[in-house]
Parts: structure tokens; C-alpha cells; sequence
């Protein structure tokens, strides 16, 4: 949790690097009146710069070389350590040297002791030293050029630690500096010195890094509850150095009330060994009142015998502006969703592969109504849908889109779906595509019900085609069966096709005597019969008041003739019975038969009215030919 950063934001190497050190042989907390702070030998200021140095990188209390037995190595621990301090470093020294002695080896490997509480035997040798309570020791051997033991250097600290391998590496690299030193076999002070150069430039570095990535650092002693800060970690929620306490309460007074449990319960996952690394994202309090979003991630450093975490170290990171623009763009879609998922339709986006196989990645919630199917029916694979397509149509909807795909040009498309609930409907499907890097082909279209639309329109059909009294073809309709009629027959030679045209005897006497409403019963009553004997393929049709007319395809002059003699039989078996009383009917008819020089579909049209005006003038209710 960012409740417990430490140096970040820092303007110098030594705010980077984390502790200030005591002097020579002391990292933190010291004054610079300290008697700790004098150098080490009091006599090489080049030696007592590299303590100091190790102190910060190390980020521990102490940094000091404890000399070997050779007796040439000069007494680097001078009056400028204090007599406690002394006093400790020298049970340090007998231990290693003990246990060296005691393991038959000498003193050329590294020592580290993570917590001298763990050990009895440390802590029966540093009880003189109890004023200083150490608890973290590393030993690393400073061998001379002839592999001679000159010493160690070493590290301490007041709370438990471990070390790295890379910050192994870091120590190794200073002895072996401070044992070149040590034994004047350094090449030249130049070189020594450009070294010492190297180390203090990435300690820059790092600085500058954690600068100006806005991140702050964080050090939490868990055992005695203070957590430090770094500079920038309080500049970025607005605090001056001294304007943040170190104690963990009053981090958890800055952290937003709906975030406190769960930070809190996070860090204890931590602490308690079930997560590998802390980190949480959650709002903590500026020194303005506002609330910034804060990213932290922290790694318990140091534990206990028990296991219990000593001390975590981690970094704050303000993510305010990406929580806002995730906000806004988690806005953003749930608008389009909400537009989309409200349009009367299929708001979608198709996926097809160059191998074919086709999915919808987005449909809209629109898909319910159109296909009957939820998006994740179709998210991987457009199968469902296709086996909704009407049979007569799926060829057409499949090419549809391989032609789309091909040339890149819009989709259109209006077929029928057979949906389990509504049936038979009319689709109408319109996209644009766009092919993508690996060969797909990606539309972003919208799907619509034309059900409606397609009834009005074939509504609309039958209006211009049929007349409005006898549901029959109207005079314009038949004309152009006839002349497609004409056309097929000059082509081709055949087949033979007939001509009739009838018309009702006494029609005016009709109207005159039970009205034009028993009249339009007739002219109704009529058409009913020709649909009842016409064959498929026949059409008949109104030509006007009373006349109608008759195309019979595959059929001579006689075959013609007896279908109009079947048509005065059923209409004087069957007369028209009105409100009125019973309507006697009869019908006179004239035939011809196309031909192939007749010039237009009023050429035989009128040999035919020819043929009816002789049957109607030889009495009615004839059949005559023309």
C-alpha cells in the first residue's frame, strides 16, 4: 500500500539511494555533529567516501572494514568510531573469526546473517553491544593480490534484511575496490577514482529514472510501525517533507474510506505469505482535500525467524488520468452499447476468414428480434444464422458476401429467415467491408425487419396488376402477358396459344333492374368461375365494364372452344343468388388463336372482340371463332 513510501522523486543520488549515511562508518539516522561521523582511518578520505557510499547504496545504518590479521593492513577503525560502535564491530570480528576457525577454513567467504535474533550464538556475542541492536550483518572478504585475508568489508542494519544477487554483485565489486585500496595495489588514483565516478553516475541515474517516472518510494518498519517517504512520493499528493508523520496510523487516515479494508487486507495477504508481491490500486487523500487514484506495489524485504514480515519496501504511482480515461472510455462503450442495443435492429460486426469460416465478433442486442439468437451464439462462429436463411435464399446470401469480400463493395442484400417463433420474415442486410492485414474481411452493417415493408410493396404489386372489383388481372396486366406471349411464340414457333373474350348478356338490364350493386355481385360471381376452370398457367383477366378476357397457353382453336363451352355451362348451373332474388347469367364468347405475324397484342385482341360482337349479335350466349 503507498502508505509507507520513502525516497522518490529525489533530486540527488542520496535521495534515490534511500538513507543518509552516519559518516564513514554509520548509514542513517546521525547528525553531523555525530561522533560517529568521522572517517574511518582518520587518515584516507578516498577510503572514508567509499563508506559513505556503501552505506547509501546498501541503504543500511552502517558500512565499516573490519581488519584481518595481516599485519601489514593498517587500523582502519579509527577514534572516529565511538566505543559502543567499536565495541560491536570487534565482537563482529571474533565471531567470524571464530567461526572460521571452527569450520577449519579461513576467512575468504562471504558471511551474511540475515537476523542475528535467529542465531543464539550471535546474540550471546554481541550482548555487550546490546546498546546498538543490530540485527543485519554481511561480511564480504577483502583479499589481496596474493590471497591474502585483509579483512571485511561489512554492512549492518538495524532490522532483518536480505540481499539480493544483484546487490551481491554491488558488494563484491566494493571490495575488491577497497581491497586494491587497502593493499596500495591500485592501478593509479585516476582509475580508482573513475570507478567511484561509475558507481556515483548510476546512482544519478537511478534518481533521475525514479524522477521522472512520477513514482514515489516507500520503507515500512512493520515491527515498529514507521513507514517513510520519499520527497517525490509526498510532492505528488502536495506535501512538503515535513508536512507527512511516519507512523503507519496516520497513513490509513489519508486513504479513501471505501479503499481502506481492502488495501489492508491485501497488504496482510501479503505479509502473511499467500501473494508474491503487494499491489493495489486505490484513492489516497492530497494535502488540498482531493483524492488522487494511486498505484502501489511493495515486496516484504525482510522476516522473522517466524516468518513474519519485518520490513516491505515498495512505490506509489499516480494512475488518476488512466483511471479517467478508462472511465471515459468505459463510458464511451457503454453508450454505443446502450444506442446500439436500443436501435430497432442488428447493429453487427462480421468476421469472415480467407478460409470462409464466418463470425459475428459484435451483435447488438437487436439479434434476439431479427435472428431469435444472442450474441454469444454467433460470436464464434455465423453457422446459426445461416441455418435460419430461407432454403431459396441462401445461395444468394452466401454469394452475397464472397462478392463483397472479393470487390470490397457494399452489401446489400433483402431475404427471408424462418424463425422458430415468428416465422416466416423479410430481411434487409446493408455493410460495408474492410479487409485486414491477415486477409479477412471485416463488415460493420446493420440488419433490419422489411417484413412489412415487403407486404405493402407486393400489396402494391397486386393493386397495379389486378382490378380492384374481380381480383382478376387488369387491362394492363394482361396486355403485357400477351405481347410476352406474342414475343415467345415468334421466337421459338410455339406452343399454340388461344384467345377468348367474354362478355356478360344483359349486363345494363342487370344493373337497370337490381342495381349496380347486384351488378358488381355478377361481375365478382364470374371471375370466380374463371378461377375455379382455368388451369395454372391461364390468366384471365377485366379488360373493361363487362368484357373479359382469356389467355390460354398450349391450347388450338378447339381445345379453346370447349374450355368456353365448360364456362356456359358452370354459369348457367350456377347462377348469381342475390339479396334481390336469383340472377340468371350467360356469357357470349369470341376465340381466335395467336399468330406469329400478328403485329401487337391488339392484333389478335381484336380478331377476337370481332368473334365476340358475331356471337353476341347471333343471339348470345354463343362461341364464335375468329
Amino acid at each position: 500500500m503507498p502508505v509507507m513510501p520513502l525516497p522518490a522523486n529525489p533530486s540527488s543520488a542520496e535521495d534515490a539511494c534511500a538513507l543518509p549515511a552516519l559518516g564513514a562508518a554509520s548509514g542513517r539516522g546521525a547528525h553531523n555533529d555525530d561522533p560517529a561521523r568521522a572517517g574511518v582511518t582518520g587518515q584516507d578520505p578516498l577510503l572514508d567516501a567509499l563508506m559513505r557510499l556503501a552505506a547509501r547504496h546498501f541503504d543500511v545504518a552502517a558500512a565499516c572494514v573490519l581488519p584481518g590479521e595481516a599485519a601489514d593492513v593498517p587500523a582502519w577503525l579509527g577514534a572516529g568510531v565511538d566505543a559502543p560502535l567499536r565495541e560491536a564491530l570487534r565482537e563482529v570480528r571474533e565471531v567470524l573469526r571464530t567461526t572460521a576457525r571452527n569450520e577449519n577454513e579461513s576467512m575468504v567467504e562471504p558471511w551474511i546473517v540475515n537476523d542475528l535474533d535467529s542465531d543464539p550464538a550471535w546474540q550471546a556475542c554481541l550482548s555487550r553491544a546490546s546498546a546498538l541492536p543490530f540485527r543485519f550483518v554481511a561480511a564480504w572478504p577483502l583479499t589481496g593480490a596474493n590471497g591474502d585475508a585483509l579483512g571485511s568489508l561489512c554492512l549492518l542494519d538495524h532490522a532483518p534484511r536480505e540481499l539480493s544477487a544483484q546487490q551481491r554483485a554491488s558488494l563484491d565489486d566494493f571490495a575488491r575496490v577497497i581491497a586494491a585500496l587497502a593493499h596500495e595495489a591500485l592501478p593509479s588514483d585516476a582509475t580508482l577514482r573513475a570507478e567511484l565516478d561509475t558507481l556515483r553516475e548510476r546512482e544519478r541515474l537511478l534518481a533521475l529514472a525514479i524522477a521522472g517516472s512520477g513514482t514515489g518510494i516507500w520503507d515500512r518498519n512493520v515491527v515498529t510501525g514507521e513507514i517513510r517517504y520519499s520527497t517525490g512520493w509526498k510532492a505528488m499528493l502536495g506535501y512538503a517533507d515535513d508536512e507527512v508523520t511516519n507512523r503507519i496510523e496516520d497513513s490509513y487516515l489519508r486513504l479513501h474510506p471505501e479503499d481502506l479494508a481492502y488495501v489492508q487486507a491485501t497488504m496482510r495477504a501479503h505479509f502473511e505469505g499467500r501473494t508474491d508481491q503487494y499491489e493495489v490500486e486505490h484513492r489516497i487523500r492530497c494535502k488540498d482535500g482531493s483524492y488522487k487514484w494511486i498505484c502501489s506495489r511493495g515486496k516484504v524485504t525482510a522476516r522473522g525467524s517466524d516468518g513474519h514480515a519485518l520490513r516491505m519496501v515498495g512505490t506509489s504511482t499516480d494512475v488518476t488520468s488512466m483511471r479517467e480515461m478508462a472511465e471515459r472510455l468505459r463510458e464511451s462503450v457503454n453508450l454505443v452499447t446502450n444506442l446500439t442495443n436500443e436501435v430497432p435492429g442488428l447493429v453487427f460486426q462480421c468476421r469472415r476468414a480467407p478460409d470462409g469460416h464466418t463470425c459475428f465478433p459484435y451483435a447488438s442486442a437487436g439479434i434476439g428480434e431479427i435472428y431469435e439468437l444472442t450474441p454469444e451464439q454467433v460470436a464464434t462462429n455465423a453457422a446459426g444464422i445461416d441455418a435460419l436463411i430461407h432454403p431459396d435464399d441462401l445461395d444468394a446470401y452466401r454469394a452475397s458476401f464472397a462478392e463483397s469480400a472479393a470487390t470490397l463493395a457494399p452489401w446489400h442484400l433483402e431475404y427471408r429467415v424462418r424463425l422458430p417463433q415468428q416465422g416466416l420474415r423479410w430481411r434487409q442486410g446493408d455493410a460495408k467491408p474492410q479487409r485486414l492485414a491477415d486477409g479477412a474481411t471485416v463488415w460493420h452493417g446493420f440488419i433490419t425487419d422489411v417484413t412489412e415493408r415487403k407486404r405493402i410493396e407486393a400489396e402494391l404489386q397486386e393493386f397495379a396488376m389486378t382490378d380492384g372489383l374481380t381480383r382478376l388481372a387488369n387491362r394492363r396486366h394482361f396486355m403485357a402477358r400477351l405481347d410476352a406471349q406474342l414475343v415467345l411464340l415468334r421466337r421459338t414457333g410455339g406452343p399454340d396459344c388461344a384467345l377468348m373474350m367474354c362478355d356478360l348478356d344483359h349486363f345494363k338490364s342487370i344493373n337497370d333492374r337490381f342495381g349496380h350493386a347486384v351488378g358488381d355481385d355478377a361481375l365478382r360471381h364470374f371471375a370466380s368461375v374463371l378461377r375455379e376452370h382455368l388451369r395454372v398457367g391461364d390468366v384471365a383477366g377485366r379488360i373493361g365494364g363487362e368484357e373479359f378476357a382469356i389467355l390460354l397457353g398450349g391450347a388450338d382453336l378447339d381445345g379453346a372452344c370447349t374450355v368456353a363451352r365448360r364456362i356456359q355451362d358452370c354459369i348457367a348451373e350456377a347462377p348469381l343468388l342475390s339479396q334481390t332474388g336469383t340472377v340468371v347469367l350467360t356469357v357470349s364468347i369470341g376465340v381466335t388463336q395467336l399468330r406469329v405475324d400478328d403485329v401487337s397484342a391488339e392484333t389478335p385482341l381484336s380478331r377476337s372482340d370481332v368473334a365476340l360482337y358475331r356471337a353476341k349479335k347471333g343471339g348470345r350466349n354463343r362461341i364464335e371463332r375468329a
